[in-house]
């Protein structure tokens, strides 16, 4: 590395935010830049480690740990201090193909296996890949690269998302001719709709789509494969299927109320917010709108997190946030060690913004919803809750056990169900195909992401389950190697 004390000569900056009782206004982007000279430091702060674990990209107790596309995170660091931006560039592409997204979206699990996290702040990956790629656009840098010749070869890809949009990517870099169907009238499936625009503007998504259109790859929207697109039309059409559709089914809650008018799924609150600002900045009225309203968001992780952001900038009147599990520590728990994916306290930009408004957290840990209750017209007014508390049994395995005395009744006007997915949808598509499911409803796949139907292929959620954008692109890249060589009888597709 070209500074061999960065990391010991400068501390960790993060990139500057806008104020959230600011931001909560509108609906731009909260993400800033560090000023260059600020980024080169940042970069010197990689500290040339003998096994750098942020490109590892594995599992470990459950969590990411590392890059799970590879990113050369060292490589790029140095040419960043260095200067040499474009030489940067081209290093981030050689294993991610939407470093745009991944730097925006991404929760960094390379930053918490960072070695200089083992006794500091980690390095900034994340914020100096977003920038990397953000000068790229700008310099104009970033063009369309159409293949030299095709094979003659076909793909279909079912799902737009980032699994669908990387596969479609790298089949087409390969030479095939590549049709993705997207069911939704926007191409990006989560990217678009269900990952609200103050996190990704949807200008960042239509550019890079826009450049895989001009590569030759060609987007179907309104194609919903297997409901008003037969699937038998695609396995003749095609000499190869990419199942990309994700899993977007969603965990309900079972409790008594759970039909009353008021109480809805994360992901149709998002997807309808997002459309109708995308189709008329809100005014064709044709979302589920928080403004006045008692909120409570049940469940945490990002989809919780962006309901919370959601409805803050919808105008809601109160906002609170139910987790099942006690409050993370400060610092890594003695049975969270590096480089596993740290599992401490801290406010996203939701719960920040929250904060920010209404003086607290909104979060309520070692929370449960027993009942839900509705006024005379049907539509929901309260949410009773209890607390519990986790106790190892004699294996070791955590349970749950209700607190007495704990019961408490919170004003509800929107109940959104933030609790996750089961997998995918299993009627349409996955039924008229046939294919094998896993012991978790996830479509079973082999190394080469095939299925059990011959000529079929499956990446992303809908065969590895709910999971972060960077497996999705992952798998994307890997079953466009699967099918590659299944069309060619071999692969050079990195």
């Amino acid at each position: 590395m070209g500074k061999l004390t960065g990391f010991m000569d400068y501390p960790r900056t993060d990139p500057p935010g806008r104020d959230p009782k600011g931001r909560v206004r509108d609906w731009q982007e909260f993400h800033d830049h560090l000023p260059e000279a600020t980024l080169k430091e940042q970069g010197a702060r990689c500290m040339d480690c003998g096994v750098p674990f942020c490109h590892t990209g594995t599992l470990l107790a459950g969590g990411a740990s590392g890059c799970p596309v590879n990113n050369l995170i060292p490589e790029w660091n140095d040419l960043v201090y260095r200067g040499q931006w474009r030489e940067a560039l081209a290093r981030l592409h050689k294993t991610n193909n939407f470093p745009e997204f991944t730097g925006r979206v991404c929760p960094a699990p390379c930053e918490g296996s960072c070695v200089l996290g083992i006794n500091e702040p980690a390095v900034t990956i994340k914020s100096i890949e977003c920038a990397i790629i953000d000068k790229g656009f700008e310099e104009g840098w970033v063009r369309p690269e159409p293949p030299a010749k095709r094979t003659g070869k076909t793909v279909a890809v079912v799902g737009s998302g980032p699994a669908g949009l990387a596969c479609a990517a790298q089949l087409n870099k390969a030479g095939h001719t590549v049709t993705v169907f997207e069911r939704d009238d926007r191409i990006g499936g989560l990217l678009m709709y269900g990952i609200p625009p103050m996190k990704l503007e949807k200008q960042v998504v239509d550019r890079r789509v826009n450049l895989l259109r001009e590569e030759g790859i060609k987007f179907v929207t309104g194609a919903w494969v297997g409901k008003t697109v037969a699937t038998d039309k695609l396995r003749n059409e095609f000499d190869a299927m990419v199942l990309c559709g994700g899993a977007t089914a969603a965990r309900d809650l079972q409790v008594e109320g759970r039909t009353l008018q008021g109480v809805h799924f994360a992901m149709e609150f998002l997807l309808k917010s997002c459309k109708s600002l995308l189709d008329s900045n809100l005014a064709d009225g044709q979302y589920i709108s928080a403004k006045g309203k008692n909120v409570i968001v049940i469940g945490g992780g990002d989809t919780g997190t962006d309901c919370v952001g959601t409805s803050l900038r919808h105008g809601c009147k109160s906002l609170v946030q139910f987790e099942i599990l006690p409050r993370p520590p400060t610092t890594r728990a003695v049975d969270n060690p590096w480089p596993q994916w740290p599992r401490v306290y801290k406010l996203d930009y939701g719960q920040e913004e929250a904060a920010a408004l209404f003086g607290a957290d909104p979060r309520q840990y070692v929370t449960v919803t027993k009942r839900l209750v509705g006024d005379a017209a049907g539509k929901v007014k309260e949410l009773h809750t209890v607390e519990v508390e986790w106790v190892k049994n004699g294996d070791g395995r955590a349970t749950m056990k209700e607190k007495p005395g704990s019961e408490r009744v919170w004003l509800a006007d929107l109940v959104l169900l933030a609790m996750g997915f089961l997998g995918p949808e299993k009627e349409g598509l996955l039924s008229d195909l046939g294919v094998k499911l896993d012991g978790r409803g996830n479509v079973a796949v082999d190394a080469d992401k095939a299925t059990s139907v011959k000529g079929v292929f499956a990446a992303g959620d809908i065969s590895r389950g709910q999971s972060l954008i960077v497996w999705a692109i992952q798998e994307g890249r890997a079953a466009a190697r699967g099918v590659d060589k299944f069309l060619m009888g071999e692969t050079l597709l990195p």
